[in-house]
């Protein structure tokens, strides 16, 4: 019985005193996966892969991508995220152009070799787009591993350190007290680690007469933010929130890289006494080398990575200890597959994993990160998220969160399924998504 026939069953024939939930459906299928796995091992011909696809959806007017790769078993197929929010188009060429006739005919099964042969058959590697595609079909590629073992993918890793997986939300307000009540919100959902921000990393911080708008620089629409306010105000907020809530919760913060290096190391130093759980990304990527100075002046723990592409990005910095927690996202990197060796890796060097799981991950992806945060040792803690019911509906199985934790079930692979044509009901919104200019009051860009 392969899984559309499982379907078929729970669908057509169970009642509620039969199978009668989910949960159900998951163990019927365990079981039934698991045989067929059994008597799969015995001498049958390897599982070829026939199809490798990108399917577009925006159940929560988020750009979402999906790889779906299906094989030569008839109903067997993986599913993994190669959501880039801000570039999904190309990654689709990239997967429907170019992985689907590479992959066509391989061995489902060798997912080390299938990556690493996509992974130079581009010559040029480690972008975001090459990244994203090689991420969907290497996650698909697990998922239909996990299904054929009758497994949880997070099994396949060497089973469960925790019980789940503890996760941060984000409180933010454009003053302090409405930055309390945000937290105090927060805390009553169950979160024991919650991300401060007055406003979104600063831009409410905002000068009355951004004079590059004066100008006519840029375009209207541009968005403006001035350092110096953001500076003042974050050491402020850090003292204001733990005089309020003192050591019940853990405080995070984002710099998000949009202040000079210097002051980002002024800033570590001057939230340090109010001990932070970590400061995001207080440079770019391309001003890594600060993390060294950063380092020899303060011991608030620092969490880099959402940016990074390449093995040349985090290597160093995990190797020299110079972070904590390491913060990738882990399509952006090229999937599980990437993932579990970084997180080996930062085993090592006692930094902690912290992967990037913001709105605009698919909840394939988010099943992934949650999965691998399961299985390793060295699991620090996870940006958690909220699926509205349309998400839900696209995809059941969702991971789903309870008192601060993120959850996921026990079906096979992911766990995670699609409703490809209730998917259709929700396209990309008309808006290219593209990251909208900042800058500073003369109209210098800020990164990212």
């Amino acid at each position: 019985m392969n899984r559309r026939d499982v379907m078929k069953t729970f669908s057509l024939g169970a009642t509620a005193g039969a199978l009668g939930s989910l949960a159900n459906f998951n163990r019927l299928f365990a079981q039934e996966t698991a045989g067929a796995a059994a008597k799969s091992t015995k001498g049958s011909a390897p599982l070829k892969i026939t199809k490798v696809r990108a399917i577009l959806t925006a159940p929560q007017n988020i750009r979402l991508l999906v790889v779906k790769v299906e094989t030569s078993e008839p109903g067997l197929y993986g599913l993994g995220c190669g959501t880039f929010q801000q570039r999904p188009l190309p990654v689709k060429t990239a997967v429907d152009e170019y992985l689907d006739p590479f992959c066509r005919g391989r061995d489902a099964d060798n997912i080390e070799d299938i990556w690493q042969t996509a992974y130079t058959s581009s010559y040029w590697r480690n972008g975001p787009v090459l990244n994203n595609a090689l991420s969907g079909l290497d996650q698909a590629l697990w998922d239909i591993k996990g299904k054929r073992a009758g497994l949880p993918v997070y099994q396949l890793l060497g089973g469960k350190c925790r019980f789940a997986v503890d996760c941060y939300s984000h409180a933010s307000g454009r003053d302090l007290p409405q930055l309390e009540d945000s937290v105090a919100r927060i805390k009553e959902q169950g979160f024991r680690h919650i991300r401060i921000q007055v406003g979104g990393y600063g831009s409410p911080q905002l000068s009355k007469d951004p004079h590059f708008k004066e100008a006519g620089f840029g375009l209207p629409s541009d968005s403006h933010m001035d350092p110096r306010p953001y500076l003042k105000i974050t050491p402020k907020a850090f003292e204001h929130i733990r005089n309020k809530f003192g050591d019940e919760i853990e405080l995070l913060h984002d710099i998000h890289e949009r202040v000079e290096p210097i002051d980002a190391i002024k800033l570590c130093k001057d939230v340090e006494p109010y001990r932070p759980f970590f400061i995001e990304d207080p440079f770019s990527p391309e001003q890594i080398g600060y993390f060294r100075q950063l380092r020899q002046q303060c011991a608030t723990p620092l969490a880099m990575g959402e940016l990074f592409n390449s093995p040349h990005e985090w290597v160093g910095l995990i190797t020299d200890r110079l972070i904590d927690f390491i913060r990738v996202h882990i399509s952006q990197v090229g999937g599980l597959s990437v993932a579990r060796k970084i997180a080996t890796l930062a085993e090592w060097f006692n930094v902690r994993s912290a992967w990037h799981g913001p709105g605009d991950v698919s909840p394939v992806g988010h099943a992934a990160n949650a999965h691998l945060d399961l299985a390793i040792s060295n699991f620090g803690i996870q940006e958690g998220v909220r699926f509205n019911q349309a998400t839900q509906d696209v995809f059941p199985g969702s991971p789903t969160m309870k008192n601060g934790y993120m959850h996921v079930n026990e079906a096979p692979g992911w766990g995670v399924d699609l409703n490809e044509e209730l998917a259709k009901k929700f396209p990309y919104p008309s808006d290219p998504g593209y990251w909208r200019p900042v800058r500073r009051k003369d109209g210098t860009s800020i990164r990212p």
